[in-house]
């Protein structure tokens, strides 16, 4: 019986430890309504995992919806929420009661249109908790990049559902090439990691993977994700590949082999994506290819 515990136990595929939140490429939505669902998703494969409180939530089963997703952080649960918005009667009792809650790893303010607001959420949390600020209208990407430099924002996140209901834009490539590259630059300039992609509706893996692909080509560095099986998908996207880690390996040991000389101007700009992919790949666990 020993002997079978120890295969049974040998075989299994440990979990990596999660990347930190400024790299983190998943984020799964886990409606909280649904509590029975909370452990499984913690300890899934996903980079982050946030228990949703607002969307996912009837009006008449806030209340309760929120005492739930209380109780399990309490009780050991480690998340993100994501908090109803500002213009809401909800989002006050919403961080009452997250506030200083041992499990709670930061919040998902939805539609967010100004950094005060972004800046009062913080404040009200005890200048503690990390906002990830979710912007879904014109008026939040157009005030993006205020937005991004409010005090307490740690990400910008794409609410491209609400955006397209806004606007009426279409949700093909060119069309939302706008508001992610605008998320993209604000991020950059306001010094925060790179944006949150939106997510992909529907059950058709190569078509999450062809919008995972646009996420990184756009230059965004992680992406919403609403169901498990979604997850694997989008880290294997959004991650260097193993070829990319070598390629990055070999120039930076060229780099020191001759001194740090730079040769021409080419050469700086490869350093930076060279020692970017090497951060990357060991938040990901990623490692070149066997030779």
């Amino acid at each position: 019986m020993i002997a079978e515990e120890s295969q049974t136990s040998a075989s299994t595929p440990k979990r990596l430890p999660r990347p930190p939140a400024e790299h983190a490429r998943s984020w799964l939505l886990v409606p909280g309504t649904k509590p029975e669902d909370f452990d499984a998703a913690a300890n899934g494969s996903a980079d982050a995992v946030i228990l949703d409180i607002e969307d996912a939530v009837d009006p008449s089963h806030k209340e309760e919806a929120r005492e739930d997703v209380a109780s399990w952080l309490i009780g050991g649960g480690e998340a993100w929420v994501r908090v109803n918005d500002v213009t809401t009667p909800y989002w006050a009792d919403d961080l009452r009661a997250l506030r200083d809650l041992p499990g709670l790893q930061g919040v998902m303010l939805a539609k967010t249109e100004d950094p005060s607001q972004v800046t009062n959420t913080y404040h009200v949390l005890g200048a503690r908790t990390r906002v990830v600020a979710l912007v879904e209208s014109a008026i939040g990407i157009e005030c993006a990049p205020d937005i991004a430099r409010a005090e307490g924002a740690f990400r910008l996140a794409f609410g491209s559902g609400d955006f397209r209901r806004d606007t009426g834009m279409a949700a093909d490539n060119m069309a939302m090439a706008y508001p992610r590259a605008k998320l993209v630059v604000a991020s950059r300039c306001g010094k925060l990691p790179g944006p949150i992609d939106g997510p992909t509706v529907g059950t058709s893996h190569p078509v999450l993977r062809e919008q995972s692909q646009v996420t990184v080509t756009m230059g965004m560095t992680g992406k919403l994700c609403l169901s498990t099986d979604q997850v694997p998908i989008i880290n294997e996207v959004i991650s260097p590949t193993p070829t990319d880690v070598a390629w990055a390996k070999e120039f930076l040991d060229d780099f020191e082999a001759r001194d740090r000389i730079i040769r021409d101007g080419s050469d700086l700009p490869r350093l930076g994506r060279a020692r970017k992919i090497l951060e990357l790949a060991a938040a990901f666990g990623v490692t070149p290819p066997a030779r």
